[in-house]
């Protein structure tokens, strides 16, 4: 079932990318997905976007580690590079350092082995009527080895979009 993010953003698709409705291309628990027609060889590069309250003291680094553990159920996950990143990567955003991870993912499709990369960055965003909750939004890339080349770039240009959306923009 497609989800709602805890809080309202505003951001812009490359060109290239279209919006998809989550469930009928098959990421529910997502609220948000963007997917490269071009880019399809057996598999489309897709974006995604979901998010939640959190009112735990985890640290960025440890909801990275969650994905991976959730993404451990659908087959083997390597974690190829952690950082954390502060608002110059991604501007207008947040004042409060996330993370990025990228991975590498040994699954099936249609019962056929896959091997695909993601990478992942999550923001948190406080909540200034409550500080002990906060919004934790995750920003996923996902390609075929084959595809990353072509899709990377446009990621990070749709990342550099992304912005906390006046009452009357959404998501």
């Amino acid at each position: 079932m497609t989800t709602t993010l805890p809080v309202k953003i505003s951001f812009s698709l490359p060109d290239g990318w279209q919006a998809a409705p989550p469930d009928e291309v098959g990421a529910p628990g997502v609220a948000f997905v963007a997917l490269h027609p071009a880019s399809t060889d057996g598999f489309t590069a897709n974006i995604t976007i979901a998010g939640r309250m959190r009112n735990d003291s985890a640290m960025m680094w440890q909801i990275a580690e969650e994905s991976v553990r959730r993404l451990e159920q659908a087959g083997t996950v390597e974690v190829v590079k952690k950082a954390e990143i502060g608002t110059p990567d991604i501007p207008g955003l947040t004042d409060s350092p996330g993370v990025v991870q990228n991975l590498r993912l040994h699954t099936t499709l249609r019962g056929e082995p896959l091997e695909l990369l993601q990478t992942q960055v999550y923001l948190g965003m406080e909540d200034v009527r409550n500080p002990a909750e906060r919004a934790v939004l995750e920003f996923v890339l996902t390609a075929k080895p084959t595809q990353l080349d072509a899709v990377i770039g446009d990621f990070q240009a749709f990342l550099r979009t992304v912005r906390p959306a006046d009452e009357e923009d959404s998501a």
